[in-house]
This record gives C-alpha cells, sequence and structure tokens, in this order.
C-alpha cells in the first residue's frame, strides 16, 4: 500500500516510516519543508512532499493516491496547541476524504473519565479523535498512555527525575495508575492499523503488561538502572503548575511541553479494553522494566533513533538565514573569527561536529550554563536537550537551545537559535583548507534584532561575546590540532 506519514520529523513518525518501508509498503512523508528529512537514513527510499496541514491548499498532492494516512502531528508546547490541532485535524479528514484514502490510523492519547475535568492535552487529543473518525474515512485511533522508548519526552521525565534526585517530594499524582508502552509496540500497533476491515472505525486502548503508578514507574527505574533505592515523599499540595515548573528544572523538557504532559498525569491511564488483540495479535508486549532496559542500552550507546526535539517548536525562528546578510538592509550584527589551524580539514570537522551536548561549547562554560538556566526561567528550552549522537548530527534535529539548520558534511554547519531572544540567531562554524595540510576554521555569529529590544539585548551581550566567541574559536583550533 502507498502510506501518508505527516510527523515524519517528530519522535514516532520517524521511526513509522522506515518500519513501513520494512514492511513492504510505498511511503510518502508531509513535511513543511523537504529538508528536514534530507540526511535521514531512509530519505532516498520515500517520496517527500511539502505542505502544511494549516494550508488546504498545499494538502492534495500529498494525498492523491495515498491508501492509507497517518496523522501523527501534535503541537504540544505551543500557545494555542487545541486550536492548532483542531484545524489541522479537519484539513487532514477533508483531504483525505477528498482523495479517496480508504484508511486513517491516528496516534493520540487515553480518555479520562466522563466525571473528570480532562487536562488541555488530553482534551485536545480527544477532539482530534472525534473529528477524525467522523471524516467519512475508517479511522483507527489507538489511544496510548506514557511511551517509554529511548528519546520520548514521557521517558526523558522518568530518566531525569530519577537518575537526578535520589531524595524527592512529588505531588499526589505519582500515585495514579499508568499502563505505559514500549515504543517498538506503539510501532507494531501503527503498522498492523494498516490492515485493519474496512468497516473498522473506533478507538483502541493500548498499553505493555504492567499497570504501574509513576512512583513505581521510578522505583523500577531506578533498579533497572542500577541507582540506589530512591526515596519519593507524595504531597498534596504541589499544583500541577508548580509540578510542570518542578519538570522543566530538573529534564531537560521544557515548561511548554512539561505543563501538559504533567497535566495528563493527573488523570490515571490505563486500558480499559484490549479488543486491539482481536486484529493485531500481541506477539509478546513488553513490560516496563524490559522497554526500560532497551531504551537505556540504546542512550548508552548513543543509538538513539528519534528525539522529543526533533520536531521544530511553533515559536523558533523558521526562516532560513540568506546567504546574503546585507539583505537586511544594515539592522543586523555579526561576530566572526577566523583562525589558521596547524591540522586537516577532516580533524577540524570531527570537533565543529562534535560541539555541543556531553562536549559542551568549548568555551566557558559557566557563562554558556547561567545563559541556558535563564532561558530556562523565561520559558525557554535551555541547555539541556543535548543532542541525539555525540558523533553525528542530522539536518533539522535539536542540539541544545540551537537547531541544525544546514550541514555540508567536512565543511560547514549552521545553528538556528531556539532560545528566547528578542529576534533571530545564528552560529555557523567552517572548516576550509589551508596550505600544506593545514585548514583554516570560520566562526561566524548572526544577530537580527526584532526592534528596539533586540537592538539592547545585543549591546547588552556584546561584552560577554569578545570573550566566549574568540575562546571558542580558539579551544576548538586547538582541540583539532591535538
Amino acid at each position: 500500500m502507498r502510506c501518508l506519514v505527516t510527523g515524519a520529523t517528530g519522535y514516532i513518525g520517524g521511526r513509522l516510516a522506515p518500519r513501513l518501508l520494512e514492511a513492504g509498503h510505498a511511503v510518502r512523508c508531509l513535511s513543511r519543508s523537504a529538508g528536514r528529512l534530507r540526511d535521514v537514513p531512509w530519505a532516498g527510499q520515500v517520496e517527500v512532499v511539502e505542505g502544511d496541514l494549516s494550508d488546504p491548499a498545499t494538502l492534495p498532492a500529498a494525498f492523491a493516491g495515498v491508501d492509507v494516512a497517518y496523522f501523527l502531528v501534535h503541537s504540544l508546547g505551543q500557545h494555542d496547541f487545541e486550536r492548532i490541532d483542531r484545524e489541522a485535524a479537519r484539513n487532514f479528514a477533508t483531504a483525505a476524504r477528498a482523495a479517496g484514502v480508504t484508511r486513517i490510523v491516528y496516534l493520540g492519547g487515553p480518555e479520562p473519565p466522563a466525571d473528570e475535568h480532562p487536562s488541555a492535552h488530553l482534551r485536545s487529543r480527544a477532539e482530534v479523535a472525534r473529528i477524525l473518525l467522523d471524516s467519512g474515512v475508517p479511522t483507527a485511533v489507538l489511544r496510548a498512555p506514557v511511551i517509554i522508548g529511548s528519546g520520548s519526552a514521557s521517558f526523558e521525565m522518568l530518566r531525569y527525575l530519577t537518575e537526578r534526585l535520589p531524595v524527592m517530594v512529588t505531588p499526589r499524582w505519582v500515585k495514579n495508575r499508568i499502563q505505559p508502552i514500549a515504543v517498538r509496540d506503539v510501532l507494531r500497533y501503527l503498522i498492523g492499523a494498516a490492515t485493519l476491515p474496512a468497516e473498522v472505525n473506533r478507538g483502541f486502548d493500548i498499553g505493555g503488561t504492567d499497570v504501574l503508578t509513576y512512583l513505581e514507574m521510578m522505583r523500577r527505574y531506578a533498579r533497572v538502572a542500577g541507582l540506589h533505592r530512591r526515596v519519593i515523599l507524595p504531597l498534596r499540595p504541589l499544583s500541577p503548575w508548580l509540578s510542570a515548573h518542578w519538570v522543566g528544572a530538573v529534564t531537560p523538557v521544557p515548561n511548554a511541553i512539561a505543563r501538559p504532559l504533567v497535566g495528563s498525569l493527573i488523570h490515571e491511564a490505563f486500558a480499559h479494553e484490549h479488543d486491539i488483540a482481536r486484529y493485531i495479535p500481541d506477539g509478546g508486549l513488553l513490560g516496563f522494566d524490559e522497554a526500560v532496559a532497551l531504551a537505556l542500552g540504546k542512550v548508552r550507546d548513543a543509538n538513539v533513533e528519534t528525539r522529543w526535539s526533533n520536531a521544530v517548536g511553533g515559536d523558533a525562528a523558521a526562516e532560513p538565514l540568506l546567504s546574503d546578510p546585507d539583505w537586511s538592509g544594515g539592522n543586523i550584527y555579526v561576530d566572526e573569527r577566523t583562525r589558521e589551524v596547524a591540522a586537516p580539514p577532516r580533524a577540524l570537522w570531527r570537533v565543529i561536529e562534535g560541539v555541543g551536548g556531553e562536549n559542551g561549547w568549548y568555551s566557558f562554560p559557566l557563562a554558556w550554563s547561567v545563559r541556558g538556566w535563564l532561558d530556562r526561567l523565561v520559558g525557554g528550552v535551555g541547555l539541556r536537550r543535548g543532542r541525539r549522537d555525540r558523533d553525528h548530527l542530522l539536518v533539522g534535529e535539536a542540539l541544545d537551545w540551537w537547531r541544525v539548520e544546514e550541514i555540508e558534511p567536512g565543511r560547514l554547519l549552521r545553528l538556528r537559535a531556539e532560545m528566547r531572544v528578542p529576534g533571530r540567531a545564528w552560529l555557523e562554524m567552517s572548516a576550509e583548507p589551508g596550505p600544506d595540510g593545514t585548514s583554516v576554521y570560520r566562526q561566524r555569529a548572526i544577530f537580527v534584532p526584532r526592534g528596539l529590544a533586540g537592538h539592547a539585548y545585543w549591546a547588552g551581550v556584546l561584552p560577554f561575546h569578545g570573550v566566549i566567541f574568540s575562546g571558542m574559536a580558539r579551544n576548538i583550533a586547538n582541540r583539532a590540532t591535538r
């Protein structure tokens, strides 16, 4: 069958597309920017169509000739995510029906009991499910609770909370029951749902083999990870708002995403039925401990396929940097550094491509750390997103508070800032051949201010840039030489 995958640059979509290929299906991916999928290992095996679910005029080409369409987009972290997802679902449903799609598959969240007031996150998931089920196209809604897999936001929350806090005071929702599911089981259900009978138009609860409280999940995680037993003290007064800030302070997940995720944990989330087994055999569902062990193995081997941060946030500066910075009419600031390096370009490139994450930024670590904390305080992503792979980068993936905008292997790395600043910022690093087997390192920080606040911001940070960026250029050159 021909399968359309929306959200292919995200956590689940980026894993589903290659597995659909392995299952023998033809795959088309819908992306706002085809370049975001340029460097993934399976790029040459799929068709990529540029389009946006918020713009119906861009969708007919993506849906033409499609048998199965996967709705895997989610605007979590954006200010008005309920409205954005509602409009995206309506446009998706209309385009699927017009194109004669025979099956829609949607990965949603658990439905809280009718007598509860659902969180905005779960309310939005349920609304999208209703729109797709009412589309006139047979739809399978898979309702998954917490997904355990390397790189998932839920797993990163669990991992960092447990590893960093041997003693913690927690909100009362840690005693709510949850039925976590391994990401490989989610993917198996998604692939199997493509071949459901035409008369199936309904939702299915999916979950793993264990029903646990979040408190039990943290303690069992600690045991699997070889940590000492965690002391956890649930405290009633901690509100969801305070809980989200607590999660945001300890984990890489920013407050904008932590708030709706924590809001969902207030509700118990376990399967009330297992009807999916009538159509897709269980095939050995993974238990919680096994799922954690597999995820940790991927993290420790630096073999994380996709991460929650793959998707671009709504407040990211999406406009690419033009090749000629003078386009702005002079309203641009540039800090440029050049150094000769007594090493070949390939050695210099290894250092450039290894920047960020655990390797740091090669200059004044305290200043970078403080700037990261300040960004978190104002609702930004900070530095703790790290990197997916310790040696190699792909276009479109997150790197601390940057997004990889362009890579020319062996020559150029361009990063776009996703920190909270009054303007748009980029950082470029390049390796060029020099005489007699040496190389030249070029580094360029570019800032396009937005209004008076932007100009004031650049003036305020300029003295620090003199120290940070000069030290960065010097240390990168020295490391390449060593």
